[in-house]
C-alpha cells in the first residue's frame, strides 16, 4: 500500500531560465463554479509508443543544448538514440556520463508543444523514474505563448518532480507570478516503487481548478479563486516536457553519483483527454 504525505516543500522549477515576471499583466477575474466537469473517455491526442526506433516526429519535439537551463543543470540535451529511444512499448530517456557540448552529462528533453497542446483536459503519463543522486526527471507543462509575461507569469505545472537524494517522494507543484519556485504550490507523495515500477501521474485541468493524481490518489489541488492571471495564468493552451535534468539547483544539492550512470526514465504511454464542455 502507498504511503501518502502532503506538504508544502522549498523547490527550484525546472523551467526557471533566470526570467522575472517583470511586465505581466495582472487581469481580474470572477471565481468560476465548479462545475465538475467531466473529460473524454477516449483520447484526443496520445503516443502509446508502440513502434521502434527514434519517438514520433509528428508529436515530438526536443529542447537542445546545455548551459545550464536557468538551473545549473549539468546536462547537454540532444536527441541521439542514445538518449531518447523507442522499442518494445516503450519509450526510453536516458542519461549518461558523456562530455558533449561543454558539459559532463549527456540526456533528452522531448516536447509535444503544437500537435499535443491542449486547454483544459486530462494528462496520463504512465512511467518509471531514474535513481540515484543526482537526476532530476520531469514530466511538466509550460504554455506555448507566453501571454502573461517571462516565467513565471504565464504559468507552468509540473506532475511530476523527484530528485535522486530524496528518493521516492515525488512532487506535483504549480508555479505562476504569486507562486514559484521555492514558493511554488505543491503537495508530495511518497512512492516507494517510483523507480522500481510504473506508477500513473495524471493532472486534471479546468477553469475551477488544477489537481493532480498519482496512481488515481488525489494528491494536489490549486483552485482559481478569480484572482486574476497572477494567480491563475492556466486558461491558454500548454504542453508537455518530459526529460531527466542532471545535477542542478536542486538536484545537484547533494551533488552526482557517477557510478550510476546510464539511468532511465522509461515512459509506456501519454494520453490527453479534451474536457467535456458544460
Amino acid at each position: 500500500m502507498l504511503v501518502i504525505l502532503l506538504c508544502s516543500i522549498t523547490i527550484v522549477s525546472c523551467s526557471k531560465k533566470g526570467e522575472t515576471a517583470a511586465g505581466a499583466t495582472f487581469i481580474t477575474a470572477t471565481p468560476p463554479v465548479d462545475k465538475n466537469w467531466s473529460f473524454a473517455s477516449t483520447p484526443t491526442w496520445s503516443d502509446e509508443f508502440d513502434y521502434t526506433g527514434t519517438p514520433d516526429t509528428s508529436k515530438w519535439t526536443y529542447d537542445l543544448g546545455g548551459g545550464g537551463w536557468g538551473n545549473s543543470e549539468l546536462e547537454y540535451y540532444t536527441k541521439a538514440a542514445s538518449n531518447v529511444s523507442v522499442a518494445n512499448g516503450i519509450l526510453t530517456i536516458t542519461a549518461r556520463k558523456e562530455n558533449i557540448g561543454g558539459m559532463n552529462y549527456s540526456s533528452a528533453r522531448m516536447v509535444s508543444k503544437g500537435a499535443g497542446s491542449l486547454l483544459y483536459g486530462r494528462i496520463e503519463v504512465k512511467a518509471q523514474l531514474p535513481a540515484g543522486t543526482g537526476t532530476w526527471p520531469a514530466i511538466w507543462s509550460l504554455p506555448d505563448l507566453y501571454a502573461y509575461g517571462a516565467w513565471p507569469a504565464s504559468g507552468e505545472v509540473d506532475i511530476m518532480e523527484m530528485v535522486g537524494f530524496d528518493p521516492n517522494n515525488v512532487h506535483f507543484s504549480a508555479h505562476n507570478q504569486t507562486y514559484f519556485a521555492g514558493n511554488a504550490k505543491t503537495s508530495t507523495m511518497n512512492i516507494p516503487t517510483a523507480s522500481t515500477a510504473y506508477h500513473l501521474y495524471r493532472e486534471d485541468w479546468t477553469p475551477y481548478a488544477v489537481r493532480g493524481y498519482y496512481d488515481n490518489i488525489l494528491v494536489f489541488t490549486y483552485v482559481n479563486t478569480g484572482g486574476g492571471t497572477a494567480l491563475w495564468p492556466y486558461d491558454q493552451k500548454f504542453h508537455l516536457l518530459m526529460n531527466i535534468a542532471i545535477g542542478g539547483s536542486w538536484g545537484g544539492t547533494k551533488g552526482v553519483d557517477d557510478s550510476i550512470f546510464p539511468v532511465t526514465m522509461q515512459v509506456d504511454y501519454v494520453r490527453f483527454y479534451n474536457m467535456i464542455p458544460q
